[in-house]
C-alpha cells in the first residue's frame, strides 16, 4: 500500500471521526486499558527499594511495549488494505481528543451560568488536577482556558505530530507515556519516585509539539501579541512544555493565565503568564475553542500536504 492509505486516508477518516463523535462514554476506549495496565504495575512495584529503577523499567517497557505490539499488528494488517485503514482509521480517532476536550470545557462554563459557582467547580474538578473547592468565577472560567490550551498541545497536536512520525505505533506509545504522566508522575511521597522517569519522558517527547502548538495558535489567529508571549512567558511556566501554548492564548485573548493554586492540598505558587489583567468571558472560551480547531485542522492539513508532496516527488 502506498502512503495515501497508510497515513493519509486513516487521518482524514479518524479526524473526522473525533470531530464528529468526540469520546462517546458508551465505546470502550484504549486508553482505559492503559490506565488499568499503569495500575497494575504501579501496586505491584511502587513499593520497597529501588523504586526510581522500577519506574523507569515500569514505563519503558510500558511504552516500548506499546510501540512494538501495534507495530508487528500493522505490519501484518498491510496484506489487507480495507482492513488496514479501518483499524488505522478508528485509532486515530481514539488517538485523538478536541471535540472532548472543548465539550467538556464548555460544560464547566455552562454549570457555572447555569447552576452556579458549586456547580461549575465540581465540573471543572473532573477535568484539571488542582483544588477547585476554593476557586471564584474568575479562577474557574482562566482554569478552563489554560485546560484547553494546555491539552490541545498534549491531546491533539502531539497526538498528530507522533502519528506523522511513525503512524499509530508511535501515536500510541505517546498516548501511553502521557497516560503514564497523567497517573504516576506527581512530586508527593507516593509517586516522586517512581514516576520520575514518566514525567521526565513526557516532557521529552513534548518538547517539540508544545512550541508546535504555540505556532500554530498564533498563526491561525494572525496574533503579533500571542508570538510575543510565546517569547516572554512561555519558559516561565513550571512545566517545561505546557507554559508556550498557555503563553500564545494570553497573548490572543490579551489576558493572564497562571498564579498560586492548590495541587492535591498543596499549595503551588506559579508564575503569571500574561500581563493583561482583564476578566475572562463566554466570549474568550468561543474565541479559544475556534484557536483550537483551526489549530488542530492546520496541523492534520500539513501533514496531508506534506505526506502527498512526498507521494509526487
Amino acid at each position: 500500500m502506498d502512503n495515501f492509505f497508510l497515513i493519509i486516508l486513516p487521518l482524514l477518516i479518524g479526524f473526522a471521526l473525533d470531530s464528529l463523535l468526540g469520546d462517546p462514554r458508551w465505546l470502550p476506549h484504549p486508553i482505559r486499558l492503559f490506565g488499568w495496565l499503569i495500575s497494575w504495575f504501579e501496586k505491584r512495584f511502587n513499593r520497597g527499594d529501588y523504586r526510581r529503577l522500577k519506574g523507569a523499567l515500569t514505563s519503558g517497557f510500558l511504552v516500548g511495549g506499546t510501540w512494538l505490539i501495534l507495530f508487528l499488528l500493522f505490519r501484518w494488517l498491510e496484506a489487507f488494505p480495507v482492513v488496514y485503514w479501518v483499524v488505522a482509521s478508528v485509532a486515530v480517532f481514539f488517538g485523538l481528543a478536541n471535540r472532548s476536550l472543548i465539550v467538556e470545557s464548555w460544560l464547566v462554563i455552562r454549570a457555572l451560568k447555569t447552576e452556579g459557582l458549586e456547580a461549575g467547580r465540581k465540573q471543572l474538578s473532573f477535568i484539571v488536577g488542582r483544588d477547585t473547592s476554593q476557586l471564584n468565577e474568575q479562577q474557574i472560567r482562566t482554569a478552563v482556558l489554560e485546560t484547553m490550551a494546555e491539552n490541545l498541545s498534549d491531546g491533539v497536536i502531539a497526538p498528530l505530530f507522533f502519528y506523522a512520525l511513525g503512524g499509530v505505533p508511535a501515536l500510541f506509545a505517546f498516548k501511553m507515556a502521557s497516560t503514564l504522566d497523567s497517573m504516576i508522575a506527581y512530586k508527593n511521597v507516593r509517586y516522586k519516585a517512581y514516576g520520575w522517569f514518566a514525567a521526565r519522558l513526557d516532557d521529552l517527547l513534548n518538547f517539540v509539539p508544545a512550541r508546535l502548538t504555540a505556532l500554530l495558535m498564533v498563526l491561525v489567529s494572525f496574533s503579533p501579541g500571542g508570538l510575543i508571549h510565546v517569547f516572554r512567558y512561555g519558559h516561565q511556566h513550571a512545566s517545561p512544555n505546557a507554559g508556550y501554548p498557555e503563553a500564545a492564548l494570553a497573548g490572543i485573548l490579551k489576558c493572564r493565565f497562571g498564579g498560586p493554586n492548590v495541587y492535591h492540598g498543596r499549595l503551588v505558587d506559579k508564575p503569571f503568564i500574561g500581563h493583561y489583567e482583564k476578566p475572562i468571558a463566554d466570549r474568550d472560551f468561543w474565541l479559544t475553542a475556534l484557536v483550537n480547531i483551526a489549530s488542530a485542522l492546520l496541523m492534520a492539513g500539513g501533514i496531508v500536504l506534506l505526506m502527498l508532496l512526498k507521494l509526487n516527488a
